[in-house]
């Protein structure tokens, strides 16, 4: 059973997904926050699998609670679902550690996917996410630097962790990686592991947001 937290501002927002969820097996919402501070307190205490966090709230808005659960040294899969379609706020939530971004027009199937999805270590960024942050790096809103102030790669990557770092940017986990590309999966792990270090990045949306910047992701 995949327990997720809920966190949106508007009740009837929140009655209605958790509606929604409770059709779908193995996923049991376990807690409700109305606000960025109740959402920090539902983490503590009901530790979900994977928070659906809305972006625009009053008081601690969405961007406000990721950088609060990352400076806590919270791992915890986040899938931002907003009605707000806008470049900056997903270049802001991807960069704050969000793992996934829906829009909440998507169906139940797609959101129960998602949640799967991240629970079993993947993230979201869909194709269309992908062509806006392409865009976004043409107007040079994605960081030149890497984490560790780096202006390039610390050495180049292999064909191989090319191919395994564009379906990190597809959202696979390391499973269906493994499946697609014909390998284990702890030599998955190893690539990525590999292609995070050369990358500078913590993390895997940190790494398809630099491979963006590098042009190692473009068409």
């Amino acid at each position: 059973m995949i327990r997720v937290g809920l966190v949106d501002d508007q009740t009837l927002v929140r009655q209605g997904i958790r509606s929604l969820l409770e059709l779908a097996e193995g996923v049991e919402v376990v807690a409700e926050a109305e606000d960025g501070h109740a959402a920090l307190v539902l983490v503590a205490e009901h530790t979900p699998d994977v928070l659906l966090l809305d972006l625009r709230m009053p008081g601690l808005d969405g961007i406000g609670t990721l950088e609060a659960l990352r400076d806590q040294g919270e791992d915890l899969p986040v899938l931002i679902l907003t009605t707000f379609d806008d470049d900056e706020l997903t270049l802001r939530a991807l960069r704050a550690g969000a793992r996934g971004y829906l829009l909440k027009d998507v169906t139940l199937d797609q959101l129960v996917g998602a949640i799967r999805q991240l629970a079993a270590g993947g993230t979201l960024i869909q194709p269309a996410v992908t062509d806006r942050l392409l865009r976004a790096v043409g107007r040079g809103e994605v960081p030149a630097a890497a984490e560790d102030g780096s202006a390039g790669l610390v050495q180049p990557l292999t064909d191989r962790e090319v191919d395994v770092l564009r379906m990190m940017a597809g959202g696979y986990s390391n499973r269906e990686i493994a499946e697609a590309l014909f390998l284990a999966e702890g030599t998955v792990k190893n690539y990525v592991s590999s292609v995070l270090l050369k990358l500078g990045t913590r993390d895997r949306t940190r790494a398809v947001l630099r491979a963006l910047h590098l042009g190692l992701l473009a068409p």
